[in-house]
């Protein structure tokens, strides 16, 4: 299992649940799993966005005579279905797993691997909301006293879906498990100054990197860089020595190839030279950012006037 639940002891009331993500680079992540409130927040935001893109064509319709009150409520219905489905897949897939909604939640739907959301992996997920949530709710808005074993069917189906995530460590609903996603909240990248002082980069200077280089990663790998860089100075024994090791290897071989460096790198050295393209990644970035060029993570580069940052 790629995204697993991290254990934690200590942890606090209101604090959320903490999941380990790890993606193809090979470096852990942890990352914080959105709760229930915050989703639902992020879907009522959606929902008005939707909403509102309907009452608008309605009112179109409506002045150009194109519907009438007999038909008012089924076109209505068929609007809101026509745009929202639309709108959450187009959105999650432009935006890497956010909507509006999302956006100004601060969290985004992630893959269980920790590889890029698939359009199979978005379009279920969303379909399934459909039946999760809006075609029971369509249910109980239009049926009446006349019908209340169906309503009641309706409402406990509702029920049972909310309930779901509720009851789920991950919050997951039903259409998070089938697609094989999650959602978290957003991580959020700071370019700390420590770990550059620590030894100046003229140190370094065996290793040179050039422009096209550091194009490929952005402020979020380069956080997880310095967490693993700062991890190599806590003591461990000699079998996790040994993997440690490994691990430095797996990921300058994985460097190496990502940005082209044609020098292979002694084992001795490995350490060094993930420090020393720390240093030039957080220079290449910091340039960067001062002529508005914000690189949140490798997935920056979509326009085709970059090298493409997934793998």
């Amino acid at each position: 299992m790629i995204f697993r639940r991290r254990k934690d002891k200590k942890k606090k009331p209101g604090i959320a649940e903490a999941g380990t993500l790890m993606p193809p680079e090979g470096v852990a992540l942890n990352l914080a799993i959105a709760g229930v409130g915050v989703r639902l927040a992020a879907q009522i935001t959606d929902v008005l966005i939707t909403l509102v893109a309907m009452v608008c064509i309605l009112l179109l319709m409506g002045l150009l005579k194109l519907t009438g009150p007999q038909t008012f409520f089924a076109v209505a219905m068929l609007l809101f279905f026509v745009i929202r489905v639309p709108y959450y897949v187009v959105s999650e897939l432009a935006w890497n797993g956010q909507t509006l909604g999302k956006k100004l939640m601060k969290i985004k739907v992630v893959s269980h691997d920790g590889r890029s959301l698939t359009t199979h992996a978005l379009v279920l997920r969303n379909l399934m909301k459909e039946a999760e949530v809006f075609l029971p709710g369509t249910l109980l808005l239009s049926l009446d006293e006349a019908t209340p074993t169906a309503s009641l069917i309706a409402l406990g189906w509702v029920g049972m879906v909310f309930a779901i995530p509720l009851l789920n460590r991950y919050r997951m609903r039903l259409g998070d498990m089938m697609a094989g996603t999650h959602v978290i909240h957003l991580p959020q990248p700071i370019l700390l100054k420590d770990l550059a002082a620590e030894k100046p980069v003229e140190a370094e200077k065996d290793f040179v990197f050039l422009s096209h280089q550091l194009d490929h990663y952005g402020a979020f790998e380069l956080q997880t860089l310095e967490a693993l860089l700062r991890a190599e100075g806590n003591p461990v024994t000699d079998s996790a020595l040994l993997s440690r090791k490994r691990t430095l290897a797996a990921i300058v071989e994985k460097i190496r190839r990502k940005i082209g460096y044609a020098e292979p790198v002694p084992e001795h050295d490995h350490a060094r030279f993930l420090k020393a393209f720390y240093a030039a990644q957080r220079g290449h970035l910091e340039q960067r950012q001062l002529f508005g060029d914000r690189r949140a993570d490798k997935h920056h580069a979509t326009n085709g006037t970059e090298t493409e940052g997934a793998e």
